[in-house]
């Protein structure tokens, strides 16, 4: 079991660290390799994935409205909290619902459960994702136009790799694997880029961190617990579900907090000590999924 465990996250955390380390004294253009990541290896991962017919999209309609159930009601759930604490609901809220699907949940989902598990880890990235760019700048917005969602190459890889699917085309071999080879690069690149944004941001809100670090992963987890014997999920699905309901808040809190200039500083406390406490986090869902959850069985 502890073997098990460590073979899941250390990857995760050396990896972050090799980003982190290499950072600190070469202070790469983390801009420029994150957009090459975003608008490259990622959408040609998430088209191949999506494109696969070996892994039929209907299999995982359920998760991907879990997906969806744990990121919406994360806010519902905490916003009587938040109000109550006397929190900024722009600030607090959205890390609490925006979690770490990209750089942390592809790669530990991944090693944890195996390769027959990227179609769902991707799957609630793609939810994930499209969710912050629609009703995450909605809550920092009204304002913000939708359509601007069609304009990201990962919106379009997702699009066009479900028409393929549905429509039943079969891709050739060799595209695919290209595609997967290219798209394979992102997986470590999440975790480097993770390790390297580490260093922008600092402790100085760190009660509001902890808080968040606290109330991102229960929350989670409370809405996840049901949705799994609701929507009858079971082997890779419910193992991936766990996994994604107890993420930390994503990175990208922090980029978007500081495009509409919504406390920043303390929405980096939020994702780095949340980040952090992922640590001690993590490995608590993984020995109960590996303990109570088959995953390699779905």
């Amino acid at each position: 079991m502890i073997g098990q465990i460590l073979a899941s996250l250390l990857p995760v955390f050396l990896i972050a660290g090799c980003g982190t380390l290499y950072g600190r004294y070469r202070r790469p253009d983390i801009r420029s390799l994150n957009t090459l990541n975003m608008e490259l290896f990622v959408p040609l991962l998430v088209f191949a994935v999506l494109a696969d017919r070996e892994a039929p999209l209907t299999d995982y309609a359920s998760l991907a409205l879990a997906g969806l159930v744990v990121v919406l009601g994360s806010g519902l759930l905490l916003w009587p909290l938040v109000r109550l604490l006397g929190l900024e609901t722009k600030t607090f809220l959205p890390p609490m619902m925006f979690n770490n699907a990209g750089n942390m949940g592809v790669p530990l989902i991944v090693l944890a459960f195996g390769e027959q598990a990227l179609p769902a880890a991707v799957v609630l990235f793609i939810v994930e994702m499209l969710l912050h760019f629609s009703v995450g700048l909605y809550m920092l917005d009204p304002r913000t136009p939708l359509w601007r969602l069609l304009r990201m190459p990962i919106v379009l890889a997702s699009l066009a790799g479900l028409g393929v699917n549905l429509a039943g085309v079969s891709l050739p071999g060799w595209l695919l694997e290209a595609m997967n080879m290219l798209g394979g690069v992102c997986i470590p690149l999440l975790l480097f880029a993770l390790g390297v944004r580490m260093l922008d941001i600092d402790f100085d809100d760190w009660r509001s961190g902890v808080l968040g670090a606290v109330l991102c992963p229960l929350s989670g987890l409370l809405l996840a617990w049901p949705l799994i014997a609701w929507l009858d999920l079971s082997g890779v699905a419910a193992a991936s579900l766990w996994v994604f309901a107890a993420l930390p808040p994503a990175v990208l809190n922090y980029l978007v907090a500081e495009q509409y200039r919504q406390q920043p500083h303390r929405v980096a406390s939020l994702v780095l000590i949340g980040n952090l406490g992922s640590l001690v986090v993590m490995p608590l869902v993984l020995w109960q999924v590996f303990e109570h959850v088959r995953p390699m069985a779905g």
